[in-house]
């Protein structure tokens, strides 16, 4: 599928569907003046018999003679579209498409007048949720090609004001598909070998990019002995992606994003039940979303300094496997007892972090579908932001609210980091029951004391269900941060 920024009026658009918006009882809008009388004549009568009134979720069919379809819209009350509700709309009109084998789709849904929504947004939103309805996963399908999905061209309505935000959400777009391919392919096929051969192929097709990726044996030279206890159980060798992407002067600190890339987590010997264990491939959703911001990020051409660090790594139960009660020296040098073998993506990301600090990072940003709890405390509606930086999380949810991909902040007070003392080591692995969440936080700001820093647990918003699969966020949010912080 391919996303298109269309400058055509509806009526001289030549897409197989034209789509266009109706607020509630107006049955004329800039878009419609310009339609065949007939078409005019039909909507305007439909209004008039309440077959259609340009309701929140109404649809209208109409054709031109040379077979073209019209599709109305309903949008609902101006002052009550939310970012929100032009998304789903937008969301269901391009799904309903790709079902009935449509081959292009020209959407008029970004460029009306919204109270609550500016132009900008509206472009990104409706561009971001077509993109999204448009995806379809078959690279482990052996027929592709079956036509149940015909759409392969999307155009997006733009002028002069929304075209760069049309092209930020195209390169969004592309980050999004790209993170939820990793994270939809199957845990047999995504080893720590394919993320590594996946991120130096994205590295060879730009001249602006750069690929490290260190191996168990210097991993264990180094000294990073949290990722290897984590690895240890598995037959898949660990590696240590690191993607650099030059887009400013040399003497510019790098922002670094690091993603925990556990790519099947079984828990290891602190086993996790078998129902939905399947769920497990998605665990490398944190590394999944870095390497899809870092694609956004290269496809924009940024004006930034970017690093992407993917510890990517397999949790097993194996006869060498890590276990509860064993004390773990970390990179930084802090010992960890390990509790609970489950609390694996912690383990990982700690040595990540104390490495990415080595590289000068003006801040670290760490993704990572870290604890059940995070789903348990936001639902599926946001990721959580902990951070102890401060304006850091309003950047966040800034970005997260031009996208419509939010963000929620958690503490990170000192108070909790009480539950992760124990007398046998510096830190233990879990924080127990209350506050999940934060007390894995609490675990990772210890191995990040004077860096610029902020943790963000996605596990309620990585993946969705068996049907859909990897959603491909937090990649707009994280993308549209980079963009501000180019901008700033």
């Amino acid at each position: 599928m391919s996303l298109h920024a269309s400058q055509h009026p509806a009526h001289k658009n030549k897409a197989d569907q034209v789509i266009i918006g109706f607020f509630a009882d107006e049955p004329a809008n800039h878009h419609t003046k310009h339609l065949n009388d007939s078409l005019i004549n039909q909507i305007a009568a439909r209004f008039k018999n309440k077959d259609f009134t340009g309701q929140p979720g109404q649809l209208l069919t109409l054709y031109q003679d040379n077979g073209q379809q019209l599709l109305c819209v309903g949008l609902g009350q101006n002052d009550k579209v939310s970012a929100t509700a032009l998304y789903d709309t937008t969301h269901k009109v391009v799904s309903a498409a790709a079902a009935s084998r449509c081959q292009s789709v020209a959407l008029y849904l970004n460029d009306h007048t919204y109270e609550h929504i500016d132009g900008e947004q509206a472009t990104k939103l409706v561009s971001l949720a077509a993109s999204h309805a448009a995806y379809r996963y078959e690279d482990t399908k052996s027929f592709k090609d079956d036509n149940k999905h015909a759409l392969d061209r999307i155009e997006v309505a733009t002028n002069d004001n929304t075209a760069e935000a049309f092209r930020q959400a195209a390169g969004m777009a592309k980050g999004i598909n790209t993170t939820r391919h990793l994270g939809n392919y199957p845990p047999n096929l995504c080893t720590p070998k394919y993320i590594a051969e996946y991120a130096t192929e994205i590295a060879h097709n730009d001249d602006c990019c750069e690929i490290d990726v260190l191996n168990k044996k210097q991993m264990k030279k180094m000294g990073m002995g949290a990722l290897l206890a984590v690895a240890q159980g598995s037959h898949n060798k660990p590696k240590m992606v690191v993607l650099s992407y030059h887009g400013a002067d040399k003497d510019k600190d790098p922002i670094a994003l690091v993603g925990k890339g556990i790519t099947f987590d079984t828990g290891g010997i602190s086993l996790k039940p078998g129902a939905n264990m399947d769920e497990m491939k998605y665990d490398m959703c944190g590394a999944a979303s870095v390497i899809g911001a870092f694609v956004a990020a290269v496809e924009l051409k940024l004006p930034i300094n970017l690093k992407v660090f993917v510890p990517a790594v397999e949790n097993m139960p194996d006869g060498k496997a890590y276990r509860p009660g064993d004390v773990i020296t970390s990179y930084s040098g802090q010992t960890i007892e390990v509790l609970n073998t489950d609390a694996e993506g912690r383990m990982i990301l700690c040595d990540t972090l104390t490495y990415a600090q080595e590289f000068k990072p003006e801040v670290i940003v760490d993704l990572a579908t870290l604890t059940g709890a995070c789903v348990v405390a936001l639902g599926h509606n946001a990721a959580a932001v902990m951070t102890k930086t401060d304006g850091l999380y309003e950047e966040f949810k800034s970005a997260g609210e031009q996208t419509h991909d939010r963000v929620w902040e958690l503490p990170l007070w000192d108070e909790y980091q009480k539950q992760l003392d124990t007398s046998f080591a510096d830190m233990k692995n879990i924080g127990g029951m209350p506050a999940g969440t934060i007390t894995a936080g609490c675990f990772l700001s210890r191995f990040t004391k004077d860096q610029k820093w902020a943790h963000i647990d996605i596990a309620g918003v990585a993946w969705k269900d068996k049907k859909e699969g990897a959603t491909g966020r937090p990649v707009a949010m994280l993308t549209q941060y980079l963009i501000n912080k180019s901008q700033a």
